[in-house]
């Protein structure tokens, strides 16, 4: 029987040789690598140089080409013209008159002769009241104001032609004459009360009584306006108490009439102040022809506060905002080239589009409305278009105070 003889693995035990080897790899691989790591970011640095040289010339290069840059803009004369400055406030349209009439004397009301909205004259009979207790009166009256008459006229001829009677009598008669016909004229007068008229030319707006309604004297019955013309009232703030005058022409618009302008004048202007607002009333007379205007609509007056007769007037979008203020660019030759010319300016009134010049600019000078907010000044410029001078329309003005800074 044989036993199996177990032989041990053998391991091989690396020698000193092999070691020694083995170091000196990984010392030429670390040594390779710090080398190229040296090189790789010795190229680095030159691209970036070079980036940094090509950076250079082309942001050099960009600013040559924007030295040399030719901006193309619109130009205005600058002239003197007529310039309105007004005052704009807003307002109430007020019936010019509204009068509520009043039965005179007791009685049902008989007849209503006009409907409501109807346009009646002074003067046109409006409601009847019932008159069937005065009718008899009156007739009666007249009976004893003709006797008493005749009664006088008999005995003045018999005393003045005659001598025949007393003066005494003749007297009573004169009297009793007259008081007879004081008696018939007041009850003619009260039978003409029970027909009321209307006291002004206007529009029948409101009936308080029906057919069959009794009153009394002091009764309300119709309410009349008059709206044609209507008047419009208005406060204006007290530095312009100096400014608005009776007589003055203004202008009238409405937001609900799509600005349709009407004129008008001022016929009032108040004497206080109003302490709680700091303004002083105004009051003008519009006529109102068609009745589209109706009481109570609100409306924006347009006030003449001064006329201008050599205003350099420019568009306000010409102006460019700067920490000091407003500037204006003008375009100027030098050297036969056109550069943009930096303008400070002071304003004063302003319209809605529109403002006064009163320093900065001389009659003229080319004011570039097209183009201001891309130059600055000294750049080259080129003319491609001139305008016309802006329209000034008084229709559309603001209100302004007057000079100053904006």
């Amino acid at each position: 029987m044989k036993v199996p003889v177990r032989v041990p693995r053998y391991t091989p035990v690396p020698s000193s040789h092999g070691n020694r080897k083995m170091k000196r790899t990984r010392r030429l691989s670390s040594t390779t690598f710090l080398v190229l790591f040296v090189a790789m970011a010795v190229g680095a640095c030159g691209d970036d140089a070079r980036a940094g040289d090509a950076a250079g010339t082309e942001s050099q290069a960009t600013g040559q080409a924007s030295f040399q840059r030719v901006i193309n803009v619109e130009v205005q004369r600058v002239e003197p013209q007529p310039f309105q400055e007004i005052i704009r406030v807003t307002g109430t349209v007020q019936a010019n008159q509204d009068v509520t009439l009043s039965a005179e004397e007791s009685g049902v009301v008989r007849e209503l002769l006009v409907p409501r909205g109807a346009s009646v004259g002074q003067g046109d009979p409006l409601v009847r009241i019932d008159d069937a207790i005065l009718q008899p009166q009156v007739r009666e009256a007249e009976a004893r104001a003709a006797l008493a008459q005749e009664s006088w006229e008999r005995r003045r001829r018999l005393f003045e032609d005659d001598r025949v009677g007393s003066e005494l009598a003749y007297l009573e008669a004169r009297y009793q004459a007259e008081q007879a016909e004081a008696q018939l004229a007041t009850l003619r007068e009260r039978l003409g009360r029970t027909i009321i008229r209307a006291p002004i030319r206007g529009v029948v707006d409101e009936r308080m009584v029906e057919v069959g309604t009794m009153v009394s004297a002091g009764t309300p019955v119709v309410r009349m306006v008059q709206i044609d013309p209507v008047k419009v009232q208005g406060g204006v703030p007290e530095r312009f108490a100096g400014d608005v005058r009776p007589g003055a022409s203004a202008r009238v618009t409405f937001d609900v009439l799509r600005g349709e302008v009407f004129q008008a004048d001022v016929r009032f202007v108040g004497s206080t102040v109003n302490p709680r607002n700091r303004t002083f009333e105004v009051e003008l007379a519009l006529p109102n022809p068609g009745r589209i205007i109706k009481p109570e609509m609100v409306a924006n007056l347009e006030l003449s506060r001064r006329d201008l007769t050599d205003a350099l007037v420019i568009p306000q979008n010409a102006l460019v905002r700067v920490e000091e203020g407003f500037v204006v660019f003008v375009a100027v030759d030098e050297d036969g080239q056109g550069v943009a010319q930096v303008r400070p300016v002071r304003l004063g009134p302003a319209q809605r589009n529109l403002v006064v010049v009163e320093e900065g600019l001389d009659p003229g000078d080319r004011l570039i409305v097209v183009g201001q907010n891309q130059v600055a000044n000294g750049d080259r410029i080129q003319v491609v278009g001139e305008r016309g001078r802006p329209p000034v329309d008084a229709g559309t003005m603001e209100e302004s105070g007057g000079g100053g800074e904006r």
